[in-house]
Order: C-alpha cells, then sequence, then structure tokens
C-alpha cells in the first residue's frame, strides 16, 4: 500500500480531489438539494475549462475564475429557461443544453478540438514561487475550494437560499407560501453551472490544456464523490452535507490513483468510475440487508433456544 499511496500520488490525488469537489458541489445543488438531474454537467464542465483557457492566455489568469463561472451561469440559466418557460423535462433539458454546448465550446476553444495554454500564466504558476514547487498547487486549490465552500453554506442559509432548498423538498408548498419556483430553480441551476464551470477553469489551467471532450462523464464522477460522501458521512446539516462531498470527491481520486497504480489500462478508467458509483449507491442498501439478516438470524437463535427449554 505504501507503494502504491506514494507521496507524489497522495498530493496529486489530493489536488485533483479538490478541484473535482467543486463539480460535486454542483451536483449536491442541483441533484440533492433541487432533485433535478442536470445532464449539463459535461457541457458546462468544459465551458468553464474553454473560457478560462482563452482568458489565461490573453493574461489574465485570475480573471478567468469569474469569467468562467458567469460562462456556467449563462449553461445553468438556459437548462432553467428550458425547464420553467417551456415545459420541457429536466433530464431532456440537460441532453438538449448538453448537445448545444459542443457548438458553443468549440466556438469558445475558436473551432479546434484542443486549446494549449502551456505558455500562458496560470492561477497556479502565479504563486508556485511564494508556495513551492512541491504543494503550490494543493494550497491554491484548497484556499479556492473552502471559501467556495463558505460562501455555499452561507448562501444556502439565507431565505432565498432556504426557498431553494424547501423548492426541492416540496414545490406545491413553496407555490403556496407566495415564492415563486421558477425563480428559485434558476438561481439553484445557475449556482450549479457556475460551480461547474469554475472547476472546469480551474483542472484546464491545473493541466495547462483544454480538450473538447475533457468533460465526458463528468457527472459520473461527480455523482460518484456525492454518493461516497453521503455514504461515509450520512446526513445532516449543509456543512455536514459539504464536508462529505469534498471527502467523497478525494476518496475518489485516491481509488482512481490507485487503480492507475495497478496499471488498470486508461480504457478501462470509464468502467471502474461505474462501478465504484454502483457500490456507492448499492452500499446502504446492501448495508439495511446485512443489518436485517443480522436481527433475523438473531430472532431464529432466540426461538430455537426457547423451544428447547
Amino acid at each position: 500500500m505504501g507503494s502504491l499511496l506514494s507521496l507524489p500520488v497522495v498530493i496529486s490525488a489530493l489536488e485533483l480531489g479538490f478541484i473535482y469537489a467543486l463539480v460535486a458541489l454542483a451536483l449536491f445543488v442541483s441533484y440533492s438539494i433541487l432533485k433535478i438531474a442536470d445532464l449539463s454537467t459535461d457541457g458546462c464542465f468544459t465551458l468553464g475549462c474553454a473560457v478560462g483557457a482563452q482568458v489565461a492566455i490573453m493574461g489574465h489568469p485570475i480573471l478567468a475564475l469569474p469569467a468562467s463561472m458567469l460562462a456556467g451561469v449563462g449553461s445553468g440559466f438556459i437548462m432553467a429557461l428550458l425547464q420553467t418557460k417551456m415545459g420541457v423535462e429536466p433530464i431532456l433539458a440537460g441532453i438538449i443544453v448538453n448537445t448545444g454546448l459542443y457548438t458553443v465550446n468549440l466556438a469558445a476553444m475558436g473551432f479546434s478540438s484542443n486549446l494549449s495554454i502551456f505558455k500562458a500564466e496560470t492561477v497556479y504558476t502565479l504563486f508556485q514561487d511564494a508556495l513551492g514547487n512541491t504543494w503550490y498547487r494543493l494550497v491554491i486549490s484548497i484556499v479556492i475550494v473552502a471559501v467556495v465552500c463558505v460562501l455555499l453554506a452561507w448562501f444556502l442559509g439565507t431565505r432565498l437560499g432556504l426557498s431553494i432548498r424547501a423548492t426541492g423538498d416540496n414545490t406545491d408548498m413553496v407555490k403556496t407560501s407566495s415564492i415563486n419556483p421558477a425563480f428559485t430553480v434558476t438561481v439553484g441551476l445557475c449556482l450549479s453551472g457556475s460551480l461547474t464551470a469554475l472547476s472546469g477553469c480551474l483542472i484546464g489551467q491545473y493541466q495547462k490544456m483544454c480538450d473538447i471532450n475533457l468533460g465526458t462523464g463528468m457527472v459520473t464522477i461527480a455523482l460518484a464523490s456525492l454518493i461516497i460522501g453521503e455514504t461515509l458521512i450520512g446526513k445532516g446539516s449543509i456543512k455536514r452535507h459539504i464536508a462529505g462531498v469534498i471527502l467523497g470527491s478525494c476518496l475518489y481520486r485516491f481509488a482512481m490513483a490507485i487503480a492507475l497504480r495497478l496499471h488498470v489500462p486508461a480504457e478501462c478508467l470509464k468502467l471502474v468510475s461505474a462501478v465504484i458509483v454502483a457500490v456507492a449507491i448499492a452500499a446502504p442498501y446492501l448495508k439495511q440487508r446485512v443489518a436485517f439478516q443480522k436481527r433475523k438470524m438473531a430472532a431464529m437463535s432466540a426461538r430455537r433456544g426457547g423451544k428447547s427449554c
């Protein structure tokens, strides 16, 4: 195990875990809170990467972060518009937006399938000298994610945030409380899109490149992180949920790092992701079944003991 999780592997897994945790947080808002399956996540992730890369190439790596978030807000707004104003089902709306984003992403990348930013400054290289060559990317990722988590926890505790949470729990009740569910859904999906795009921007600056297929399977990765966190930490307060999402994202990256160290072929990593998601989803049910079988066996043993007496 020591050879599987050497210090460079641990650092790399944590760096990616914190960056991808932003996508998991986005899915937490859309899927766990609003109960909306946002299938536009893949395209929105690439959108954030493309916009962030272009702004970084122009010499503004820090400005790339809010620019990518604004692009994600636009994606979330279109997603919400299709649902609230045009009556499109959430799953179909996600497919439509994701399909349209493919062309938008190509346009943002100058109609090229990939975009290199190796010669440009990034939010990571700006602080490399100050933080050292080993820890600078991890420290910056932690700081950005920590700020996002604090702001997200605060926002979900405000009146608007509570309205968004109530919309996911009971839309009819929200309507009777003079709250416009279309507005809360729109705000929630815009928030989700901004977090997804921010993650894409960071991963682009982390890898110093953007690829049109970079976001493929991002829903699966985020879902795995979200469910792993909920399984291990359980449900509770918003802060506990957020901590679970970050923990789940880091554990997911550790699992993928171990798979790579075990020489699992790169083309099989999507299958590994699917297996992790399936195990994470099934874990609570299997845990309940095991507990039920234990109680059943204990009851049968007690019954046999009573008959023997």
